[in-house]
């Protein structure tokens, strides 16, 4: 359980969720939590500072720093709303992201968040929301599945013989060797989803994808995460992607590239 930033809230939701997830009076075996202090400085000595968008490799790095299979890590605040409409509240939400240390996938994301007329009775309910007995057994299945699915995924790469795809590179030789990148017929603007909307996120959301050689999209993997719906929304988008084929000398041929998408928040709309 890393930090949920540097506000008085965000250290309350961390201690919250890590005495929600401590095993020591439940049966549960195989699922243990770390102590805190020391996931904390091994974080700090790997340099992290708490991004929430976060490369595949970084995730795994920070992972094996620790040395955990993996981590919460996230964002809580307080804050004062003035809405156009109606009257002022408080809202304390956390924003919670689940990373695999295996694979450096965002396994799960959610943000939970409360209203209340002021902030300390925002605060309180926020943390008690976090405290319901069902979120120890939510996140423990999320878990659970990752380890199963990941395992049958091992299993599948042993078993089987996976097509032989070619990765662009980002230097000049494929132009030596006389190889053109896949091409899309029309470029589609991932969606801005109102879950990013709402937190005014911004972020960059990498991904890989495999083109066959008759300019289809086949397997697609997020690359770099942000959660808030932003890495479902490049998904969404890139399966509806048609290609020119990537071509070596004249022939079409499979290749692997990234795709970057740098979300940015509208601007305010003039009322």
């Amino acid at each position: 359980m890393l930090d949920f930033g540097k506000t008085v809230t965000g250290r309350l939701v961390a201690d919250q969720l890590a005495h929600a997830l401590a095993v020591k009076d439940r049966k549960s075996p195989g699922f243990q939590v770390m102590d805190r202090d020391q996931a904390r400085a091994a974080a700090l000595g790997a340099g992290y500072q708490g991004s929430l968008n976060m490369s595949l490799q970084e995730t795994r790095d920070l992972a094996s720093a620790i040395g955990c299979d993996f981590f919460f890590t996230g964002d809580a605040q307080t804050l004062r709303r003035s809405p156009s409409e109606g009257p002022a509240y408080s809202e304390a939400y956390a924003a919670i992201y689940l990373a695999s240390g295996r694979t450096g996938k965002l396994i799960s994301w959610e943000r939970v968040s409360v209203h209340r007329p002021d902030a300390d009775a925002a605060e309180k309910a926020l943390l008690q929301k976090l405290a319901e007995p069902d979120v120890f057994l939510r996140y423990q299945k999320v878990i659970t599945r990752t380890q199963e699915d990941e395992s049958a995924e091992r299993a599948a790469a042993v078993e089987t013989t996976a097509p032989i795809v070619e990765v662009m590179s980002d230097d000049q030789s494929n132009e030596a060797m006389d190889v053109r990148a896949p091409r899309p017929f029309r470029r589609l603007k991932p969606p801005y989803p109102e879950t990013a909307a709402r937190a005014e996120v911004e972020a960059t959301v990498d991904v890989l994808i495999d083109i066959d050689a008759g300019g289809e999209v086949g397997r697609v993997e997020i690359a770099r995460w942000a959660g808030y719906g932003l890495d479902q929304s490049v998904i969404d988008t890139v399966k509806q992607l048609h290609f020119f084929p990537a071509m070596r000398e004249g022939i079409a041929i499979p290749m692997r590239v990234l795709l970057r998408y740098n979300f940015r928040k509208p601007p305010k709309q003039d009322r």
